[in-house]
């Protein structure tokens, strides 16, 4: 290797990028603020005498269309598409079904169905599309956002260290290997890799990465949360501390033969102080929309009441009261429906009449549950402050709040009804389009292929679906720009003249060179160890792609000189490019930064300890496999 001399640009690099982490690490200011003030820095020092190398300024924004950076806009879309459907509202409840509620089954669940789906397409769209996934089950289950999406963007990363296609290092050794070959003696060709070659160190690395955060999480991972207000209080608390109404959602199961079976819903409410707001008959469940409807048998009933009298409801009539919610789990999920309150102003039409004659549930789906009037609550619960009252034989006053249990898409439409002033705010308020979800699956499905099996560039694959989603109004246009995360596309654009400054100065050359000189002489394994750190570092700071380029030849010549196996030591600059979790340079440490609230002290401390393992376990594996 010729020797690299020191040069007055390198040491700028050298120091913006001293100046970078230390804004990261900071956060004096915040972090995609800070790569924009790199790139403008950048920009002006190239035209400095001397340092017109550093960036050609004809160039400097051409980050903002790079490959990365449009296919994360158009995954985004993409992911949206499918979220807009319904799809990934199903997708979390399969989870949730199969995991339970609890940290520790949900998470190696997420991050290992992520990991695998990473292997076989691009990390960072692995992690968008499951985003939504996991904010609908962080919701659902009271678990911090933030507690899970970590572990599910790591493992994405090391997903990708899966198949010879699951990254663009592995994709571009074994090019990289033929071009070495050309210059290499006969007895010193080195083997291509085939497509699950590396599988067993991928698998390795997903292990080790479940088993990190389940062991440690509680200690490494942040409790923050950006979730909305629907995931923070259920709908028992609520009650409770607004109304006074100590009751809960149940699930109830109506076995063949039960005296309740041809009661109406009415009778059975008025009876036993409760609310039958929905029921679950042939696969079907149905909002209890019309009280005179007859029980039929087999079926279940979610019910609205105390567990004192839902217990005796049971009791009565030979029903089982299931210990969590199964078939209306996905029907009462805080995503898709909860509590909520509306007005009734002075020139709405439903003053004087009630909800019984307006047919409350089947015209506007509200579940009435009680009524606010002046200091007085109304409610159909016995409570120890006042006697039951049949809510649905009152009838409205001008200023009367209505409380009632809902679907979040038919209060969005009840916003544009003017009998009605809608005083809940904090809820999902986009409509879902599950009759578009063959269109969504069909350009999804398209978008895959093309990447799976073509040639085609990866943004061109992403944007040819994101486009289809949108023509076929699966997505509005502006729908599309509010999904796509435009914080993590200045992040990262922003930091791509960065990493070219850091290669086409030199400065990358003259880093390795250094380190090399260090370790000349020592034991083969260190070697390949020091190898396995340079890589890992000069992903942080480059596109791992460059870093790559750069390594690949050197790690080659080295393992020829020393006696080592070249193949394995291309291998392992390949794959330690992925070890890129300490700041929120990777483009999937960028995509969940924001919407879990992490701070980059978050990744250094989690990251820290995830770079370590992965060196351990990679190199581990790298011997015992080759």
């Amino acid at each position: 290797m010729e020797p690299v001399s020191f040069t007055l640009e390198m040491g700028v690099v050298i120091a913006t990028l001293c100046f970078t982490v230390f804004l990261f690490v900071s956060e004096i200011i915040r972090i995609d603020l800070a790569a924009i003030l790199v790139l403008v820095l950048i920009g002006l020092l190239s035209y400095v005498p001397g340092l017109d190398t550093l960036a050609d300024v004809n160039h400097l924004f051409d980050g903002f269309a790079s490959n990365a950076v449009i296919s994360i806009i158009a995954v985004m879309i993409v992911g949206a598409g499918l979220d807009k459907t319904g799809i990934m509202n199903k997708v979390a409840a399969v989870i949730l079904k199969r995991g339970g509620t609890t940290e520790g089954r949900i998470l190696p669940i997420v991050s290992g169905t992520v990991g695998v789906i990473s292997s076989f397409m691009q990390n960072v769209g692995a992690a968008a599309l499951f985003l939504p996934v996991v904010s609908r089950i962080s919701a659902r289950t009271g678990i911090p956002l933030s507690r899970l999406l970590m572990p599910m963007g790591f493992c994405a990363i090391l997903g990708g260290t899966m198949t010879m296609v699951g990254s663009s290092p592995l994709i571009l050794l074994n090019d990289l290997i033929e071009t070495a070959n050309a210059s290499l003696s006969p007895d010193q060709q080195i083997e291509p890799f085939g497509l699950f070659s590396v599988t067993p160190i991928g698998l390795a690395l997903i292990v080790t990465g479940i088993l990190y955060f389940l062991f440690l999480g509680r200690w490494v991972l942040p409790n923050t949360s950006e979730n909305d207000g629907t995931s923070g209080e259920g709908t028992s608390d609520y009650l409770t501390r607004v109304y006074g109404l100590k009751t809960n959602v149940f699930e109830v199961e109506v076995p063949i033969g039960s005296p309740i079976v041809g009661k109406t819903l009415l009778e059975v409410n008025e009876a036993h102080h409760l609310y039958i707001i929905s029921t679950y008959y042939k696969g079907k469940v149905s909002m209890a929309q019309v009280v005179n409807a007859v029980i039929a048998d087999p079926c279940r009933l979610a019910i609205i009441g105390e567990r004192n009298a839902v217990e005796a409801l049971a009791k009565e009539y030979g029903l089982g009261i299931r210990p969590h919610l199964d078939v209306f789990a996905e029907e009462f999920a805080p995503t898709n429906a909860g509590i909520a309150e509306v007005v009734i102003p002075a020139d709405s039409k439903l003053v004087g009449k009630c909800a019984r004659e307006l047919l409350m549930r089947k015209t506007f789906g509200l579940s009435l549950l009680a009524i606010r009037r002046g200091e007085e609550n109304l409610s159909h619960v016995e409570t120890p402050d006042h006697e039951a009252t049949s809510i649905g034989e009152v009838k409205y006053q001008v200023g009367d709040t209505l409380v009632a249990h809902t679907r979040w898409d038919n209060l969005t439409r009840l916003k544009r009804d003017r009998n009605f002033v809608i005083v809940t705010s904090d809820f999902p308020q986009d409509e879902l389009r599950p009759q578009k979800v063959i269109w969504a699956l069909a350009f999804f499905l398209i978008s895959l292929s093309l990447i799976l099996f073509t040639d085609i560039r990866l943004s061109l694959c992403l944007l040819t679906g994101a486009t289809g989603m949108l023509l076929s109004r699966v997505l509005s246009v502006d729908e599309a720009y509010n999904a796509v995360g435009w914080n993590t596309v200045f992040l990262l654009a922003s930091l791509i003249p960065l990493g070219q400054a850091v290669q086409s100065t030199g400065t990358a050359a003259w880093i390795a060179q250094q380190i090399l000189v260090v370790l000349d002489g020592w034991p083969l394994w260190s070697l390949q160890v020091g190898i396995a750190i340079l890589a890992t570092g000069f992903s942080l700071v480059m596109s791992n792609v460059g870093a790559t380029v750069l390594l690949v030849p050197l790690a080659i010549s080295i393992a020829i000189t020393a006696g080592g196996n070249p193949g394995v030591f291309a291998l392992t600059v390949a794959i330690s490019t992925s070890n890129s979790f300490i700041i929120p340079t990777h483009q999937v440490n960028a995509l969940i930064m924001g919407p879990a609230g992490y701070k980059v002290k978050d990744f250094v401390k989690s990251g820290g300890i995830m770079t370590v393992l992965f060196l351990v376990v990679s190199m581990l594996m790298l011997n015992l496999v080759y």
